[in-house]
C-alpha cells in the first residue's frame, strides 16, 4: 500500500486553500476512486497552488513545472485507493511526489543554465529600488542555478518553501544529517558566489 506519511504539517504549507484533515483527505480519495471528478477538482483546489510554487522553484519554467503538478496529480487520480494517509494528509506525499519528478526532470534535462531574462516592461519614475532588486534576484537564481542538483532542492525546499530538515529529507528520501550536510555545502557555494547580497538572502544567523 503506497503510504503518505507526515508527522504534521509544516511551515511550508502556507500556499494556498487549507490541505484539510488526514479525515477529511480520506474521505475526498474515497470520492476519487469511485470516479467523483468533483472530489478530484477539490483535492487540486487544495493543493495546486503549493505544488506549483515547489515546481517552479526547481525548475524555474513555467510549463515544466506546471506539467509535473499534472502528472503528480494523476498520480493521485490513478492511485486513490490505496494511498494511506498520516496525520499530515496527502500533501506530503504529493510534495515528495512532485520533488522527485523534478528531480528526474532536471537529470534528463541537464537544466543548468539561468532563467531567462526578464521580460522588458514599462518602468515608472523612480524605479531604482525595483530595478536593484530584479538585479539581485537574477543575480541569486544564477547562483542557485549553478549549484548541484540535490544542493538546489534542499536549500528551496528549505528556505523558501518552509520546510523542516526531517520534510525536506522525507521529500529528497534521505537522513536529516544528510540534508544538513547538503544545506551547509550549498550555503557555503551561495556565500562565496554571493558575498555581499548574502544577508539580504537568508535571515541573519544562517
Amino acid at each position: 500500500m503506497t503510504r503518505a506519511h507526515d508527522s504534521g504539517p509544516g511551515p511550508g504549507d502556507r500556499h494556498g486553500p487549507g490541505a484539510g484533515t488526514a479525515a477529511e483527505e480520506a474521505a475526498v480519495l474515497a470520492r476519487i476512486r469511485d470516479g467523483d471528478g468533483t472530489a478530484f477538482r477539490e483535492l487540486i483546489d487544495r493543493h495546486v497552488g503549493s505544488l506549483l510554487a515547489v515546481a517552479r522553484r526547481m525548475l524555474k519554467v513555467d510549463g515544466d513545472a506546471e506539467d509535473i503538478v499534472q502528472e503528480a496529480l494523476v498520480r493521485v487520480w490513478h492511485n486513490a485507493g490505496t494511498l494511506e494517509l498520516g496525520p499530515g494528509g496527502l500533501r506530503p506525499w504529493l510534495r515528495r511526489v512532485v520533488t522527485n519528478l523534478c528531480l528526474d526532470h532536471l537529470r534528463r534535462h541537464r537544466l543548468t543554465s539561468v532563467v531567462a531574462d526578464v521580460p522588458e516592461t514599462p518602468e515608472p519614475p523612480e524605479q531604482g529600488r525595483g530595478l536593484e532588486e530584479a538585479d539581485l534576484a537574477k543575480r541569486v537564481e544564477a547562483a542557485l542555478s549553478a549549484l548541484p542538483e540535490r544542493q538546489r532542492v534542499a536549500l528551496t525546499l528549505f528556505h523558501y518553501e518552509g520546510l523542516s530538515q526531517i520534510e525536506v529529507g522525507e521529500a529528497l528520501g534521505i537522513s536529516d544529517e544528510a540534508v544538513e550536510s547538503l544545506l551547509a555545502r550549498a550555503r557555503r557555494s551561495l556565500k562565496a558566489a554571493l558575498k555581499d547580497e548574502w544577508r539580504q538572502l537568508l535571515p541573519d544567523g544562517e
